[in-house]
Order: C-alpha cells, then sequence, then structure tokens
C-alpha cells in the first residue's frame, strides 16, 4: 500500500463511527489527511454507546490472554494524553476517573479465583495489592459487609464512553473531518484487487484508502471481498444504570463483583453490566438477564436496591475468533480493518487510532500491527489461531 501522501482525491474513507473509527479519523484528520466517515446509523450510538468505559487492562486480564495484555497497557498507556488532548480538541471533559479498579470475593471459592488473578498479575508485572475484609470495607463503606477479600489494581481507571464519543466527534469535524451519518448500508467499492472508494446513500465517494471500523457489523459491510471478510460477530451484552446521589456516591471505585461489574460516574449514574451472550443481533432486553445483572451488583453492594433505575439498553461487542482487534493490511490493496476489539474498545481507542495513522501515512506497518492483523487467521483451523506477541 502506498502511503496517502502518494494519493490523489479525497485519501481516506472509514466505515463505521463509532469510538475506533472516530479516533482514526480524528488523528488522521489532525495529520492533514483528508479523510470522511460514513456511519450507518447516528455515530457512535453503537457498542461505544453501550460500553461501561473502563480502562481496566490489569482487571480484565485472564488466563490465556498474555499475548493480548501487552497491547492493552500500552494503549491503557497513552490514555491519560488521549483524554487531555481531546479535551482540548473538542471543550468536552471526557470525565476520566483515576481512582482504580476494585475485585471482590464474597465467598471462599472466589477467594480462590481472586488469589489466582493475584498471581497472574504478578506474573505480567500489573501493580495490584490484596486488601483484607477490614481494608477493603474502609475504601468501600458500602461493599458487602461479609466480603472475603479484595483487590485494587490502582493503575486501572475509567471514561465516560458517551462523553468520549462526543468529543470525539467535536474534535474530528473541528479538525477538517467530514462525517456522514444515518445512511443506511454503506459499500465497499474495490476495481482491479485494489480499494476505489464507498458507496452511500446512492453516491460514490472516490477514496484510494478504505478502512472498515464498523464493529460488530464489518464483516456484513456489502462489497467486501471474500479475501478481506473478517472473522467477526455480535457479543451481546445487557446493562442497565442507577441513580445515585452524585454527593454522596454508593462507591467511588469500579468494582468487579462476580458476575458483574459496577461503574460510577461523576453525575451519579452507576452503570452495571454486563452479560455476555451469543445471540446474534438481539437487541431485546430479558427479565433473565436483568435480574442476574441486578443480584450479582446487589450481592456486592447491598445498598443498590434502594436506587432507581435510570436505563437499560443492549450493546454489540465485536468480537474476533480470538477475541482480539484485527488490525491493518487485507488481501486488497488500500483496504485496511480496525476491528473485532470485543470488550476493549474503549481502552484500545488511542493506539488502535495510532498504529492505523501511521499505517496510512507511511504505508508500512509495524510488527504490532502485523501481530494482530487478519494474516493470523489465514489457514488456521476452526479454533483459537494462535498469534505473536505484541
Amino acid at each position: 500500500m502506498k502511503p496517502v501522501g502518494s494519493a490523489s482525491g479525497p485519501a481516506v474513507a472509514i466505515i463505521g463511527a463509532g469510538v475506533i473509527g472516530l479516533s482514526i479519523g480524528w488523528r488522521l484528520a489532525e495529520a492533514g489527511v483528508p479523510v470522511s466517515l460514513f456511519e450507518r446509523g447516528t455515530a457512535g450510538r453503537g457498542a461505544s454507546w453501550a460500553a461501561a468505559g473502563m480502562l481496566a487492562a490489569g482487571s480484565e486480564v485472564e488466563p490465556g490472554e498474555q499475548a493480548l495484555f501487552p497491547l492493552l497497557r500500552r494503549s491503557q498507556g497513552l490514555w491519560p494524553a488521549f483524554a487531555a488532548e481531546l479535551t482540548e480538541a473538542s471543550g468536552i471533559d471526557v470525565a476520566l476517573k483515576t481512582e482504580g479498579t476494585l475485585t471482590v470475593a464474597l465467598t471462599r471459592d472466589d477467594l480462590g479465583r481472586l488469589r489466582q488473578t493475584e498471581r497472574l498479575h504478578r506474573g505480567l508485572g500489573i501493580e495490584s495489592r490484596w486488601l483484607d475484609r477490614a481494608a477493603a470495607l474502609e475504601l468501600e463503606p458500602h461493599l458487602n459487609p461479609r466480603l472475603a477479600g479484595a483487590l485494587l489494581v490502582p493503575g486501572d481507571h475509567q471514561v465516560d464512553n458517551r462523553l468520549v464519543v462526543a468529543a470525539l466527534k467535536q474534535a474530528l469535524v473541528g479538525s477538517g473531518g467530514i462525517l456522514h451519518e444515518n445512511l443506511g448500508d454503506v459499500s465497499v467499492r474495490v476495481a482491479n484487487g485494489r480499494a476505489v472508494g464507498v458507496e452511500a446513500d446512492g453516491r460514490t465517494h472516490a477514496a484510494p484508502i478504505v478502512i472498515i471500523a464498523a464493529g460488530a457489523w464489518s464483516r456484513s459491510v456489502p462489497g467486501l471481498p471474500p479475501a478481506a471478510l473478517p472473522p467477526v460477530r455480535p457479543v451481546k451484552g445487557q446493562m442497565l444504570a442507577l441513580g445515585m446521589d452524585p454527593a454522596a456516591p454508593l462507591v467511588r471505585h469500579v468494582v468487579w463483583a462476580p458476575k458483574s461489574y459496577i461503574v460510577p460516574r461523576r453525575d451519579g449514574r452507576l452503570i452495571i453490566g454486563a452479560t455476555v451472550e451469543e445471540k446474534g443481533f438481539d437487541d431485546r432486553l430479558t427479565a433473565g438477564g436483568m435480574l442476574a445483572l441486578l443480584e450479582a451488583a446487589w450481592r456486592a453492594v447491598p445498598g443498590i436496591e434502594e436506587l432507581p433505575i435510570l436505563e437499560s439498553w443492549v450493546g454489540f461487542r465485536p468480537g474476533s475468533r480470538d477475541d482480539a482487534p484485527i488490525l491493518g493490511r487485507t488481501a486488497v490493496d488500500g483496504l485496511l480493518l480496525a476491528t473485532g476489539h470485543h470488550r476493549n474498545g474503549i481502552l484500545l481507542a488511542p493506539l488502535t487510532a495510532q498504529l492505523i495513522t501511521d499505517l496510512v501515512l507511511t504505508g508500512a506497518a509495524d510488527s504490532v500491527t502485523e501481530a494482530f492483523s487478519l494474516a493470523r487467521f489465514v489457514g488456521a483451523s476452526k479454533g483459537t489461531a494462535q498469534w505473536k506477541s505484541a
């Protein structure tokens, strides 16, 4: 792929205007690249809107994700500067909260699993601190007083993802990017083995570089050649928000409990999530899903039973075959992917934007982008593909 400086006409078209597409578009526009984003619905109202905004590379890491973790931690390290630049560019405070994340154990079995997590943290170099019951209750007095213990990761933070989306839209347009929304299907146009643009709303928009950042819908973008189809599926998540008094919040830290997480916002909203369901694009809330979330959160923080329910919703995480992102080149010249971020889209936005922007500007992919490219699935079995550490 030639660097964008050698192309003529509209330089880059991005299909998808969630947090990933918006972040890439903003960084490209900042660099002086003519960039247009094309969104089937309203920008930022998919998985980016449904998310909880956790920047929890340490608290969320699981056994088997040791190769993915360096990517998560690298992007986590970019977030303070990214948030500050985004706030300056947009005038919107994205509510970066730096109290850390607390994972609680409620039973003896939970305690054993949490001790295993602590050992995993030590092996990966994650700073975490074990808290006994008294120390955990001193930090968060409204936790279940019979909890068995807790693990604090001081470096795991959060942002308000909905404010991030609003800020990115403002920053993109303010930097000269163009945003097209509510288009319905947006198609890729390919000619002679290379991307030549997109078709949307009955019009053809020429562009020598097209980036697919359509989240869970990335595989269904019309016009994608078979060799460029990303193995991405929707992973349904149900969530809800309760209302706290902002002046006297029930919890101050992000709290991971068995089978749920609890995320306090500055405005008093308390986010509770999330189910993990292989149900395709089924956007229905279910009684079972809501019951499971509320019961799990109530066991950790009994005081939530007094709080009003403000909102409930469904989102679709873009899950890849190995639950890691798919970045960079495809077999079609000029056609790039930035999708498959699963539960880490908000966390990985700054690094994804940096990697894809560098690829567009220079025409050369670095080792990280190559490690997480579509090529890792080529010739792989139907099981989990193997990929290199970042």
